[in-house]
């Protein structure tokens, strides 16, 4: 396989007629959903998908997206697979959150139906391994552990974890305290179904913690939490992280202000774009009337794959889950070829750019490289 989606071209080049090829975007864009993240993941997609039409579609046909918001449920998430696999769409795409992209995979397994997956990371996107699923993201376990070995390189051995119940935040605690506690680590877990924000200061003091980790939704509890910490002086010395990303999007600066510097999370971007991902870091700025995220990225990566597998084999879905080790596209973030990786059930980019980073307190708008994976 050969090229991403191309440059706006002459309008000789746009697509010639017959139906649209269709492909399902599944996109959190309400809440308890991370909005934000939504709307740069569906901008990506959208990018990507004006790009190909532009350049003459897939063989001619454009391409068209059917977006369902997920609203971060994952049972609305399936029922969606179920509609969009009923109004034969080729392929679905998308999903920022993991326990929702679980589902959304789950039901396009049993349909037959091919999921390249734009965000969500945990492990075991799937219970079996399957070959209708594949996955940009990197795996929890492997970001997760870079973000270990950053907070052991920053000097902190005793970690709290503020918690609320979910697969992905056990996931993350589990990966944390099994990476850590062999060189020396030790996790703290603060259970957030039973603690305030401010009793939650009280058990990073008794414990001793030097840093501690928002495993929680957001705005809330994290933004209370927050407020919570960096108000109390016996916790100055205690280091804030959130390894899913919450500091990622300005509603993060808008709700804390100041208190959202220097939380370090991971990024799923290279230290340097290439020329392919400035031109599309451009147009996404454009887009979205702010910096784009790494979830933009994403979404643009997801449709330049897709629409690479659909040029090249057609729009059978058979056909286009066959393909997945035959991938090889030039993203925005790196040559995108997906293989079986041990531990991971669904055909795994391995691995996109990892980089721990944090907002500068000089300047809220930049973001400070902390640790690169």
């Amino acid at each position: 396989m050969n090229t991403p989606p191309s440059p706006p071209s002459p309008a000789g080049a746009e697509p010639t007629g017959g139906s649209a090829v269709q492909i399902g975007a599944l996109v959190p864009l309400t809440r308890p959903g991370w909005v934000e993240a939504g709307q740069h993941l569906l901008a990506g997609l959208e990018l990507a998908v004006r790009e190909v039409n532009d350049g003459g579609g897939i063989a001619g046909r454009p391409l068209e997206l059917v977006v369902r918001d997920t609203a971060a449920d994952p049972q609305r998430a399936a029922a969606a697979v179920d509609e969009l696999a009923r109004l034969g769409v080729a392929a679905v795409a998308g999903e920022y959150h993991s326990v929702v992209a679980r589902a959304a995979a789950a039901r396009a397994d049993a349909l037959g139906l091919p999921f390249l997956c734009s965000s969500a990371v945990l492990d075991a996107l799937t219970d079996q391994p399957t070959e209708w699923v594949a996955r940009l993201a990197p795996a929890q376990s492997h970001g997760w552990q870079i973000y270990a070995d950053f907070l052991l390189g920053a000097g902190h051995s005793r970690i709290a974890v503020a918690a609320q119940p979910s697969v992905y935040w056990a996931s993350g605690t589990r990966i944390l305290r099994d990476y850590l506690a062999p060189r020396g680590g030790t996790v703290i877990e603060l259970d957030m179904r039973t603690l305030t924000p401010m009793a939650v200061c009280d058990e990073l003091v008794d414990h001793r913690a030097t840093a501690l980790l928002l495993l929680v939704g957001h705005p809330e509890p994290a933004v209370s939490i927050v407020k919570a910490v960096r108000g109390d002086r016996r916790l100055a010395n205690v280091m804030m992280g959130a390894p899913a990303g919450q500091p990622e999007f300005a509603e993060w600066v808008t709700l804390l202000g100041d208190d959202s510097a220097a939380i370090p999370f991971l990024r799923y971007l290279p230290e340097s774009l290439s020329p392919l991902g400035a031109r599309v870091e451009a147009a996404l700025r454009e887009r979205l009337a702010e910096a784009p995220s790494f979830v933009a990225f994403e979404g643009y990566d997801t449709v330049a794959v897709l629409a690479d597998v659909l040029r090249t084999h057609g729009v059978d879905r058979a056909r286009t889950a066959e393909a997945w080790p035959r991938v090889a596209v030039e993203g925005t973030r790196g040559r995108i070829q997906f293989s079986r990786t041990p531990g991971i059930s669904v055909w795994q980019w391995t691995w996109a750019p990892v980089q721990v980073v944090d907002r500068d307190p000089a300047d809220l708008d930049r973001f400070r490289v902390r640790h690169v994976g």
